[in-house]
């Protein structure tokens, strides 16, 4: 049926729930489980503005690439958990458009993820990223 499931992560509930519904779906299917997270790229305008360490701004890059690999990981230690041997990857860029990237240029059959994530304002005012990702993908999109 499927042969690759792409699982887009954010750490929010609906991405968790995402994941445990694919976990299932690759176990009956025998599909490889690929995870991904994407981080938004800030500009130096935007990260000078940044508020998260005052003291010691850094680079607000990092901070977002360290986040994005701690919630793939989690992703991935459910899912070996579950018994598979999932991918995961981490890419800075747009989430919806990374996503739908991602999932033609690894040859995705199926993208599983959360109704709901950790999106900004911007998704309530011009759509969330699952939506964007139904009108976008080559392939099947399950919206958990």
């Amino acid at each position: 049926m499927f042969r690759r499931i792409l699982v887009p992560c954010d750490g929010s509930q609906g991405s968790e729930r995402a994941l445990f519904k694919a976990i299932d779906l690759a176990k009956l299917c025998e599909a490889e489980l690929v995870l991904l997270t994407i981080y938004r790229h800030h500009s130096l305008l935007e990260a000078s503005f940044s508020m998260v360490r005052p003291e010691d701004p850094g680079n607000l890059d990092d901070a977002m690439r360290g986040h994005a690999k701690e919630v793939v990981d989690y992703a991935k230690r459910v899912a070996t958990d579950a018994g598979l041997k999932p991918r995961a990857f981490v890419k800075a860029g747009q989430p919806a458009r990374g996503i739908v990237a991602f999932a033609a240029e690894h040859d995705c059959d199926l993208i599983v993820m959360g109704s709901r994530g950790l999106g900004s304002i911007e998704g309530y005012l011009l759509g969330s990223v699952s939506h964007k990702v139904t009108g976008l993908a080559g392939c099947p999109v399950m919206v958990v």
